[in-house]
């Protein structure tokens, strides 16, 4: 936790959000997920938002169970997985929007072996993900024409950002792959809705986490990302 609260502390005021790799924290058993309710709890503090990245995905009773265990977190958005189809992707979104939360549900993810299955099919898979996302736009939808149901689009193939974001207008874009994975955010403007900065949300976590100085490294992330609009 120490090293967390170090970070939140030094980065913070450069980043809008933290996203807990859920992973890290329970590997760790009951200390893990106490360590984890203290980083949720210190971030909310700091004034930032918190994304439990867990992507979770299983049949609708047991996705019911994740996204009860999500929201009781008290995360403001949580990453899942919707490869079991829209009905397990439902229970989701409902406790989504019982709670005032958002979801990110995967589409084109960052790693390398993404390609082999997300970009395979016709029409491929990351546009039938896509739709997944679209057709419950608006049961999270806000005020201000953007939607909590959002989906990861990953950074490291940028040219396939723009058709992405057609297919998915109001959604909020999650981006990882920047930094440590190569995506460089100099090429993220197709991601983003005309007038929107709220559209993505750009993650870096290990060009961050591992810098030698974390508050520069967001800092310099930040500056680059609120450049984007400019260049539209």
């Amino acid at each position: 936790m120490s090293l967390c609260a170090e970070l939140i502390e030094a980065a913070g005021p450069a980043c809008v959000a933290v996203k807990p790799q859920l992973a890290c924290f329970e590997r760790l058993g009951v200390d893990g997920r106490k360590a984890l309710g203290e980083v949720v709890v210190a971030a909310q503090d700091a004034g930032l938002l918190v994304v439990a990245d867990g992507k979770r995905g299983d049949v609708p009773t047991t996705a019911a169970a994740y996204a009860e265990s999500l929201t009781g977190l008290g995360a403001d958005a949580f990453t899942v997985n919707p490869l079991l189809g829209g009905d397990a992707l439902d229970p989701f979104v409902d406790a989504a929007d019982a709670a005032g939360a958002g979801v990110f549900s995967l589409v084109r993810t960052s790693n390398p072996g993404a390609a082999e299955l997300q970009d395979a099919g016709d029409p491929p898979l990351r546009e039938r993900l896509a739709a997944l996302v679209a057709d419950r736009a608006d049961r999270l939808a806000g005020s201000g024409g953007l939607t909590g149901m959002g989906a990861v689009v990953g950074a490291t193939e940028p040219q396939l950002l723009g058709s992405l974001r057609e297919l998915m207008p109001m959604a909020i874009l999650l981006i990882p792959g920047v930094g440590a994975q190569g995506g460089r955010p100099e090429d993220l403007a197709p991601a983003l809705v005309e007038g929107e900065p709220a559209s993505i949300l750009v993650a870096a976590a290990r060009s961050i986490a591992g810098a030698d100085d974390p508050a520069a490294a967001a800092a310099e992330l930040r500056d680059a990302v609120w450049r984007l609009e400019a260049v539209r």
